[in-house]
């Protein structure tokens, strides 16, 4: 893991100042040991991490994702994917439709045909686009791999119930909160709309969120 985004100090006196809410969050979830949006800046790995995690329960997930780690010897990249079959990759509990996304991921990646040096290059939306040509990988899949890869400042993931379950709690809104009201929020949070998301986060799950 890496250290905080640079921008993360300024982006709390920014939220802080424009939003009471936040600036409440934010002093709420301050400690010594202050944990922040890291990254592990391995594309590879963060894909794989989300086509397993998704329509399941985080416990789930995780479990599945160790039987998947120690098939993969712990070197989770696209050679030693190849290597494997669909069905010891499946064997780990996963489904044949995530058992296909992962041999496309990494099939795509050794041909090139998905070259993700392209994308610190592209805007946000542009990278939502690319992103989401990949099997198993939507809008939200590709929104969480700019936040937690790549560290992108103003992602606000409007398809994440945790984050509209965040707003809903907050800003004392009905579940779900008017999509009028998530807009006005996206306004005020640019452009630091990725750590706002983080502090709306923790106000429903202590623990640090890490992708």
């Amino acid at each position: 893991m890496n250290k905080k985004p640079k921008y993360w100090n300024t982006a709390k006196k920014y939220l802080s100042s424009k939003d009471k809410v936040m600036s409440s969050l934010i002093n709420k979830y301050k400690s010594p040991s202050e944990a922040v949006l890291t990254s592990r800046k391995d594309i590879f790995f963060s894909l794989c991490k989300s086509i397993i995690g998704q329509q399941i329960s985080v416990v789930a997930a995780n479990s599945v994702f160790l039987k998947f780690k120690k098939k993969c010897k712990n070197k989770i990249n696209a050679k030693v994917i190849s290597k494997l079959s669909s069905f010891q990759i499946k064997s780990c509990g996963l489904s044949r439709q995530k058992v296909r996304g992962i041999k496309s991921l990494a099939k795509q990646t050794l041909n090139k045909s998905f070259n993700p040096k392209l994308i610190p290059k592209m805007s946000d939306e542009e990278a939502v686009i690319y992103l989401s040509q990949l099997r198993q990988i939507g809008r939200w899949s590709a929104e969480m791999i700019l936040l937690f890869t790549y560290n992108r400042s103003n992602i606000w993931p409007t398809q994440d119930i945790g984050l509209l379950r965040g707003i809903s709690k907050n800003y004392k809104k009905k579940y779900l909160p008017p999509e009028s009201y998530v807009k006005l929020l996206n306004k005020r949070f640019t452009p630091y709309c990725s750590v706002a998301t983080w502090y709306l986060w923790r106000s429903i799950d202590p623990e640090p969120i890490q992708y």
